[in-house]
């Protein structure tokens, strides 16, 4: 029963290399964490943090009913899959407070579970079990699934795992995941490995969020001008030190604009309008996750370039916070356009399951 914190994984630069058999390889799923505790006919969708999941997703509940063991603890991912692979956004919108409206998503674009470890079995604990024969009662476990539930790919060759490195990533996959073949399960623990993409790009910085502790810049917010002379808002690069926002707050300080009115972002009433014309995105407005949480930011006069490192765009922004590289002196932040981000090739979600 729950509550139970999943294993974790920490970063790496480069897959594993070792005597064959020594590492097991999986895709690295985009979606939301979820930990699925069967019992008879109930079944519970815990969060990585402990929220449940559940109510969110209800159709995945007759599913997983019929595809799991009667008791039993699986480890996975749940998706959304549209036309283009894993959609994130569709599945952030299914995280909704009204009944009505999760039930209408749930129909409209309906979630998918993918299994990747078992915790517990019957009576038995899985915990201490080695990966290799906890894979092997999964499969066991997930050997005639109802359609939307699925058991990750996996595989011993580092080589196919490079392949699909690169090759999974126009289906909306993260990377690529490495686990000790005789490793146990650890929870809360950075016990496996992720290697996930990993580009830059030069931003234009037009403005920043005071970190929550008051002392310095804590995240910076970018944008990329677009052919019509629209900044758009990208994301934010966040993650700094106590003794780097200090200096940031140095750095930034001459660049602060006091004139509302000749900021690109100047007009927040104006943003609604402006991402139903442009599809873009501006800063500010309430968040999705927390509506109290504090969205302002001090504007910069558009004059400043960074360069970020960045692991994927989704729907013409960044999907996870950027990492600040370096400043960019040397270019002019009308030369920061979308034209240096990489498009990746779309590839069908069928070809990930059929490895």
């Amino acid at each position: 029963m729950p509550p139970l914190a999943p294993m974790l994984a920490k970063a790496s630069a480069e897959l594993p290399d070792a005597e064959p058999g020594a590492w097991w390889f999986e895709p690295k799923w985009d979606g939301f964490r979820c930990l699925v505790f069967r019992d008879g006919d109930e079944v519970v969708l815990g969060s990585r943090n402990d929220k449940p999941l559940t109510r969110y997703f209800p159709e995945l509940l007759e599913p997983l009913r019929a595809s799991l063991p009667e008791r039993c603890v699986v480890d996975g991912e749940v998706v959304v899959a549209g036309p283009d692979g894993l959609d994130f956004d569709a599945l952030q919108q299914r995280i909704h407070p009204a009944e009505s409206r999760v039930n209408r998503l749930a129909a409209e674009t309906p979630a998918s579970f993918v299994g990747f470890d078992l915790v517990a079995l019957g009576d038995r604990s899985l915990l201490d079990a080695p990966l290799s024969e906890r894979r092997r009662l999964l499969e066991e476990s997930l050997a005639d699934p109802a359609p939307s539930i699925h058991l990750t790919p996996g595989t011993f060759d580092r080589d196919v795992a490079a392949d699909w490195f690169s090759r999974f990533e126009g289906a909306g996959l993260d990377g690529v995941m490495a686990k000790g073949a005789e490793s146990t399960y650890q929870p809360n623990k950075r016990a496996a490995l992720k290697v996930k993409h990993l580009r830059t790009a030069d931003c234009v910085v037009a403005g920043f969020r005071e970190h929550k502790d008051g002392n310095g810049p804590g995240s910076l917010l970018l944008g990329l001008w677009d052919d019509d002379g629209n900044l758009h808002h990208l994301g934010v690069a966040s993650s700094f030190s106590v003794a780097r926002r200090k200096e940031l707050r140095e750095e930034l300080a001459p660049h602060v604009a006091t004139d509302w009115s000749e900021h690109p972002w100047g007009s927040w009433m104006e943003a609604a309008a402006h991402e139903a014309e442009s599809g873009g995105r501006l800063p500010g407005g309430i968040s999705r996750w927390n509506a109290k949480k504090d969205l302002s930011f001090t504007p910069l006069r558009p004059d400043l370039v960074a360069e970020v490192a960045y692991e994927r765009v989704d729907s013409g922004r960044f999907r996870h916070s950027a990492r600040f590289q370096r400043w960019r002196p040397d270019r002019t932040p009308e030369s920061c356009t979308f034209e240096q981000l990489e498009v990746v090739p779309a590839i069908e979600l069928r070809q990930v399951f059929g490895a």
